[in-house]
């Protein structure tokens, strides 16, 4: 052995006792409150080799299936003419909430859309918990009446997909969730105040990311309707600290990049940019 050789040879030894004791740290100290820390968690294996997922859109959306599932929004916010000539189907006073009895499920096998999944070769999924018309698709107890199993199925769609899916396939389990809702009151007050108040963050929002994650514990968590304010508006932070140092998935959970203006191919687990990939965020690919 030359001394060259001896050199690097150290070299090595002391980079890989210098890694070891700052993974040791972070096991200990765990990660703290800031972009930096919080980034440095290497995303988990499992989605590193996962190369397909689906993602299921499946709301009271779908009783009009038209347009998109921005329809609420698009109707009643910017009165898009289109919309407005599809709503001359129903009655003059209908309104949107009205969808909500005819999103029935009567037909919905979630053990046949597992084993569909699995024969389709996804390693993971998606569900959407709840999109911005903020109709949740779990009993929350933060979406009173809006929800479903408080009206249309009358069934925990959330918690029905996760038994059939870690039943009957190897498939990781993830849920979509939109901070934000169109036209909740609480929000919309929060807007009016230039998001200085933080009532439906702390009333709203966290309490219901806590329910999904401590009842149904998913590995992949799909944020969104961040765009609208900072990310220390919806305390993305602090919530995030808590998913990677204590949460039940702490060890196995993913999640995109979309935690607040601004953090969209900037910070997160994994990077969505413009939609067009799954791809780690560049040092860890």
């Amino acid at each position: 052995v030359t001394r060259d050789q001896i050199y690097w040879i150290t070299q090595l030894v002391m980079k890989l006792t210098l890694y070891l004791a700052a993974c040791f740290a972070v096991g200990l100290a765990g990660y703290t409150p800031n972009w930096s820390s919080l980034d440095s968690r290497p995303v988990p294996k499992w989605y590193e080799d996962a190369k397909f997922g689906i993602f299921i859109h499946w709301g009271v959306y779908s009783v009009p299936s038209y347009g998109s599932e921005h329809f609420w929004y698009r109707w009643k916010h910017l009165k898009d003419p289109e919309y407005i000539e599809f709503m001359k189907n129903y009655a003059p006073d209908f309104e949107y909430q009205d969808f909500a009895p005819m999103f029935k499920a009567e037909l919905w096998d979630p053990v046949k859309w597992a084993k569909l999944f699995k024969k389709a070769g996804a390693k993971y999924i998606a569900l959407t918990s709840k999109h911005h018309e903020g109709y949740t698709n779990w009993p929350s107890k933060y979406s009173w009446n809006w929800n479903s199993a408080d009206v249309g199925p009358g069934r925990d769609i959330v918690g029905e997909l996760a038994t059939a899916i870690r039943n009957n396939t190897d498939i990781h389990f993830g849920l979509y969730y939109s901070l934000f809702e169109f036209f909740h009151p609480l929000y919309l007050e929060d807007k009016a105040n230039g998001f200085k108040t933080q009532n439906y963050v702390t009333g709203v929002m966290l309490p219901q990311l806590h329910e999904i994650v401590e009842n149904y514990k998913p590995e992949l968590i799909w944020g969104d309707g961040d765009w609208t304010a900072n990310y220390t508006y919806w305390d993305s932070l602090e919530f995030l600290t808590w998913l990677y140092n204590e949460s039940p998935v702490k060890e196995s959970v993913v999640v995109n990049d979309r935690w607040g203006d601004g953090c969209k191919c900037t910070h997160g687990g994994y990077y969505t940019c413009r939609n067009t990939t799954h791809l780690s965020k560049p040092h860890l690919s």
